[in-house]
């Protein structure tokens, strides 16, 4: 069994910009642990644990970066540099997510793994490669890197970026229900990266907010708490986290793909606005495109047809008419899009094995009887 050692997020950047400046030359994290050991850097003896805030909700960048300074690291002199890394050498045992402010001043190596990669730049620029071609990721931008793809990420002394990995079947299972819901962007975004190979990432460019580095930095102090609560409250800040981007910023969301290319958010957006009326026709005819390249384009980006994603934005829609508004049938289905109530009808109930009567019924019976009345007698 490989023994640990210890050192401080702060004294490894210390020891990594030292070693860059002195030499020149930049190491890759692997290569700086074993370069401490030989130096007699590391300890033996794990630091005094710290008590992270509950939420951090005031404190200034720099307080912050100071704290995370402070965080003990767990590391071992048998890393090896790899250009595949598994989600099993870099995310603790029993933790879905794991965050890391990234290190500065590190050397080029690209690579791949097996996990979803998001980095958030904080302060400053990285430079972001991905697939041979190269690029920078400015202030305020979420890059998002599906598993299988080649990348890498190289920051310098001015720059603050944090690096969450989450393992597959953590996006796949607790994610689902977030990403899957009527907002076609989030059916995308699940679909594509839980449901495809494709080397592709995901770009979201949003505001210097406030709010979404508190997310951030809180989802983080939960990764190095020890006790049976952590994992769950990250897995929650990272919730709200993709509710800020998918409900503040989808209009900025673009990706990477080397056959279809950006536009094809274009039409997923128009699809979102459009689905009461829209056929594949007029999308064809819009877009340019021919009816049979147009239906390929959706089908191998979304795992659906133009028909199927119709068919879910209208159900979607007419359940929250449903369960949260008093409109008849008929007018829910012409809201929706149907011109005939039964054939709306007939449409659901082979959706959702009822009529939308009886649905709306199920519904509010069963939130009836969730309710908790504490003074009830058990």
């Amino acid at each position: 069994m490989a023994t640990n050692y210890y050192i401080t997020y702060g004294e490894f950047q210390k020891h990594l910009t030292d070693y860059y400046q002195q030499t020149g030359s930049k190491m890759q994290f692997t290569e700086m642990i074993r370069w401490l050991f030989q130096e007699g850097l590391l300890s033996e003896t794990p630091p005094k644990p710290i008590t992270p805030q509950t939420v951090i909700t005031d404190m200034s960048d720099e307080e912050v970066n100071r704290f995370i300074d402070s965080i003990p690291i767990t590391v071992q002199v048998t890393y090896q540099s790899n250009e595949r890394v598994l989600e099993t050498d870099i995310i603790p045992n029993f933790r879905d997510i794991f965050i890391i402010r990234h290190p500065r001043h590190t050397r080029e190596l690209m690579h791949v793994h097996n996990y979803f990669e998001i980095n958030y730049v904080a302060e400053g620029v990285g430079t972001f490669q991905f697939e041979g071609v190269s690029r920078t990721l400015k202030e305020g931008e979420f890059c998002m890197i599906a598993p299988g793809s080649s990348h890498d990420l190289v920051i310098d002394s001015d720059a603050t970026v944090f690096c969450i990995m989450l393992r597959r079947s953590t996006l796949s299972k607790t994610f689902a229900p977030l990403l899957s819901n009527k907002n076609l962007l989030s059916q995308f975004f699940h679909a594509f990266l839980s449901g495809s190979n494709k080397t592709n990432f995901l770009l979201f460019s949003c505001e210097r907010g406030k709010w979404i580095r508190q997310i951030i930095f809180n989802a983080m102090m939960e990764c190095y708490k020890a006790d049976d609560f952590s994992n769950i409250c990250c897995i929650s800040w990272l919730n709200q986290m993709f509710v800020y981007l998918l409900r503040n910023y989808s209009e900025t969301l673009r990706f990477y793909d080397y056959q279809f290319g950006s536009e094809f958010l274009l039409i997923l957006q128009y699809i979102q606005h459009h689905y009461q009326t829209l056929t594949l026709s007029e999308l064809a005819n819009f877009f340019h495109y021919s009816e049979p390249y147009l239906s390929t384009l959706i089908k191998q980006n979304t795992g659906r047809n133009f028909t199927e994603l119709i068919k879910e934005l209208r159900m979607a829609e007419a359940v929250d008419y449903l369960l949260h508004t008093d409109m008849t049938v008929r007018e829910i289905a012409e809201k929706v899009g149907h011109h005939s109530a039964d054939h709306f009808s007939r449409t659901f109930r082979a959706e959702y094995q009822m009529s939308p009567q009886k649905f709306r019924k199920v519904q509010q019976q069963t939130e009836d009887n969730d309710f908790l009345n504490p003074f009830q007698t058990l």
